[in-house]
């Protein structure tokens, strides 16, 4: 049994939260839900972004699964807070095609891994009589942390090189840092090839030779703008789980945000959603279960048939995640 506190959000959250529900009912998996609330919907209820007691559920759980918030303007980002408050250092965001997706390139699999602690999303800025200033913080001790991690990950999923992306050549202290970090840790791992390159240079190759790529490890800002060009590239935020890991505890998330402008339609896709319980499950070490989940939707999204429109489809969310059930059951 294990104990997963369960976020929905407000927007879609709640939409491909049910789903997912649905979808994971008839597993072999026993998963005790604790609800608990974050977001604009929690704000104008409660007068906070994330309750005291949301936090204090996510720390006693075994994992998070977090569907998704709209940002309060001028309040604390709730799934900001969560990743500090759980440091939870490293941000997970595979990049993988699947079948039946409109993808720009066919069979990409890498993995985008972003420091999730500091950088320019530390929240440490202030008004200036020009206008603002905000402080980038970059320490040895994350940067180590994160690469070590980037490295184990490589080894752990049997990929071979790890690519570290800065912009040394302008940001020298900071980025500096980041890059001695690197290849210090990178000494550690001399089974695996190393490479680095400047974000501007990242972005281009991302678009123009993504397969060079197979294990990208990054600062905060850097990750979560390359994190949404590969997005781009294998069919759109809809297709893209995240995971957020710390040593005491995980989060796992959909990449999109909250769609207000599609809520309330029921036609949001579930898959970025199914994919990030993907991540849990073999994170808890149930990877047969995960697999199965995963080859259910693949199924799904190979036949085509019932898909939702930002797929190419005219189905609703709830009957893609019962065509998902239903390949879960016979398989």
């Amino acid at each position: 049994m294990y104990n997963i506190t369960l976020i929905p959000g407000d927007g879609v959250g709640p939409e491909v939260t049910e789903a997912l529900l649905h979808i994971i009912e008839i597993m072999d998996i026993e998963l005790d839900y604790t609800i608990a609330y974050a977001g604009d919907a929690c704000y104008k209820e409660t007068g906070t972004t994330i309750p005291d007691e949301t936090l204090s559920k996510s720390k006693k759980a075994d994992a998070t699964l977090f569907g998704s918030v709209t940002t309060v303007p001028g309040h604390k980002s709730a799934i900001i807070t969560l990743r500090k408050e759980l440091d939870l250092y490293a941000n997970l965001r595979p990049v993988k095609t699947y079948p039946g997706v409109n993808c720009l390139f066919d069979e990409l699999d890498f993995v985008i891994v972003r420091e999730n602690t500091e950088g320019l999303y530390s929240g440490i800025e202030e008004y200036t009589k020009e206008g603002a200033t905000a402080l980038r913080v970059v320490t040895r001790s994350a940067s180590e942390r994160i690469c070590r991690f980037a490295f184990k990950h490589a080894e752990k999923t049997e990929r071979n090189k790890v690519t570290a992306v800065h912009k040394a050549n302008v940001l020298k202290k900071t980025d500096g840092v980041f890059r001695e970090s690197f290849y210090k840790i990178a000494d550690e791992f001399p089974n695996l090839d190393t490479d680095e390159k400047y974000v501007d240079a990242a972005a281009m190759f991302l678009i123009t030779r993504p397969q060079d790529f197979e294990v990208i490890v990054t600062t905060n800002l850097f990750g979560d703008i390359l994190s949404d060009e590969g997005a781009g590239l294998v069919g759109g935020l809809g297709m893209v789980p995240s995971a957020n890991i710390g040593d005491n505890n995980a989060l796992f998330e959909p990449v999109h945000g909250s769609a207000p402008d599609i809520a309330g339609l029921g036609i949001s896709n579930p898959s970025a959603m199914v994919l990030s319980a993907v991540m849990m499950m073999d994170y808890l070490g149930e990877s047969y279960e995960a697999r199965k989940l995963e080859n259910a939707l693949l199924d799904v999204l190979r036949e085509g048939n019932v898909l939702t429109p930002d797929l190419g489809g005219s189905s609703k969310t709830m009957e893609m995640a019962q065509e998902i059930k239903h390949k879960l059951r016979i398989n």
